[in-house]
């Protein structure tokens, strides 16, 4: 599942601050105990130093042969075990009271006594207990991680969303981008370098686009309009050659296939240059259309086209289909979308209409399964092999919806039907 940019940088913030509080704790307890030895050991120094002074103004003290209450116990020592060097360690002992072993922190060192015998001197002190100390620090640790991803989500909720919200308006002016359709771009305010550098890029590859857009539809429409004389030249030429009587029959078979090809050339012609008027929004007058009288007045022409090839046409009228529309693109509309049942229809040769308040139905039997309804209004996308189609039928119809933008077209496949509906 896709994230929100704050939300999958919260998610990362999470994990990687766990792995350094983790790491800092480690380090901060190797910190805090160290300095509690060298606080304790600097302590213990300090009272060997009183003990000795003591041992030689009163000699009873060399006596002390066990830990008391002042913790620290003198035993004579052989010469040769000798060593006054300061030795520090860490000793759990037992202590009653608390009835568990307890840590401890020791000296022990060697020092001559006022009889001149050497003697070993042990001084013990009661240090922290880590396993209380971590456990603390633990506890401290995990409400300190809480309330700083608390913290953080505050943050990324009110700060960042603040901070993020040019990027996030210059994604929905990029969402909403469609070619074509742009009259301006509003900048998006914002100091933040990178922010500004995609506004300006943005704006930057929409006007490429729209400039090749717009060449594009000139070059159409004025290679169209260039393309119709010489078409129509072509093809009185050849009707002046098949009036020839001396040519031969397949000389004249040869002449006809070409000018049938001009003629698809022609009306594909016709269907770009349409294409780009629409495009130009040079249909923008409305009027209120009745679709359903519309429909009866185009299947009326399409009549004697219909006993000759046999085919058979239902037309159901529910109600009538009434919408503001240009009246010329809704001629164009409803004729193509006939064209395309007659084109595309097989040997049953049935065309069902059916008009309704809200929507009008095109259906039409064929030798071809369902399509595929994200490209069957794409430009030059033909059903089958069709000898008459030039792809441009459907594009055209989605091309005249667009740009009244009041009716829209969906595509089913519904008992071995083809269905195009119009809804308002």
């Amino acid at each position: 599942m896709k994230i929100s940019i704050k939300n999958y940088t919260f998610r990362y913030l999470t994990f990687w601050l766990l792995i350094v509080i983790a790491i800092w704790a480690l380090l901060f307890r190797g910190l805090i105990l160290d300095e509690v030895y060298d606080n304790v050991d600097d302590g213990l120094k300090n009272q060997k130093i009183e003990i000795i002074r003591h041992s030689y103004i009163d000699s009873s003290i060399l006596k002390t042969n066990e830990f008391g209450i002042a913790q620290f116990r003198i035993l004579p020592v052989k010469k040769q075990n000798y060593n006054e060097i300061n030795r520090f360690s860490n000793e759990f002992i037992y202590m009653p009271y608390d009835n568990d072993d307890e840590p401890y922190r020791v000296l022990k060192t060697a020092f001559y006594g006022a009889d001149n015998l050497p003697y070993l001197l042990e001084i013990r002190t009661s240090t922290v207990e880590e396993d209380d100390l971590i456990y603390d620090l633990s506890i401290s640790l995990i409400f300190l991680y809480i309330f700083i991803l608390i913290s953080i989500l505050m943050i990324n909720h009110f700060g960042l969303k603040k901070a993020f919200n040019p990027f996030k308006l210059i994604l929905q002016q990029l969402q909403n981008y469609r070619i074509g359709e742009v009259k301006k771009i509003n900048n998006i305010d914002t100091n933040v370098k990178e922010f500004a550098i995609l506004q300006d890029n943005l704006n930057e590859m929409i006007r490429r686009n729209e400039q090749v857009f717009s060449d594009q539809k000139l070059f159409i429409e004025n290679a169209s309009h260039e393309l119709q004389t010489p078409l129509a030249i072509a093809i009185n030429k050849l009707d002046l050659l098949l009036d020839d009587t001396n040519l031969s029959e397949k000389q004249l078979v040869n002449l006809s296939e070409t000018k049938n090809s001009l003629w698809r050339m022609v009306n594909l012609n016709k269907s770009l240059l349409m294409l780009t008027r629409i495009e130009n929004e040079q249909y923008s007058d409305k009027v209120e259309i009745n679709f359903t009288q519309l429909i009866q007045e185009i299947l009326a022409d399409f009549e004697p086209f219909f006993e000759a090839e046999e085919i058979k046409v239902e037309l159901t009228i529910t109600a009538d289909f009434i919408i503001n529309f240009n009246k010329n693109l809704a001629h164009i509309l409803i004729s193509n979308l006939i064209r395309n049942a007659i084109k595309h229809n097989n040997d049953q040769k049935v065309i069902k209409i059916l008009s309704e308040k809200n929507q009008l139905t095109f259906s039409n039997t064929s030798d071809f399964s369902a399509l595929n309804s994200k490209v069957i209004f794409d430009r030059f996308y033909k059903q089958g092999q069709s000898e008459g189609s030039n792809g441009l039928g459907l594009s055209i119809i989605k091309t005249i919806l667009k740009n009244q933008q009041s009716i829209t077209i969906d595509y089913q496949y519904k008992n071995s039907l083809h269905q195009f509906i119009l809804k308002k």
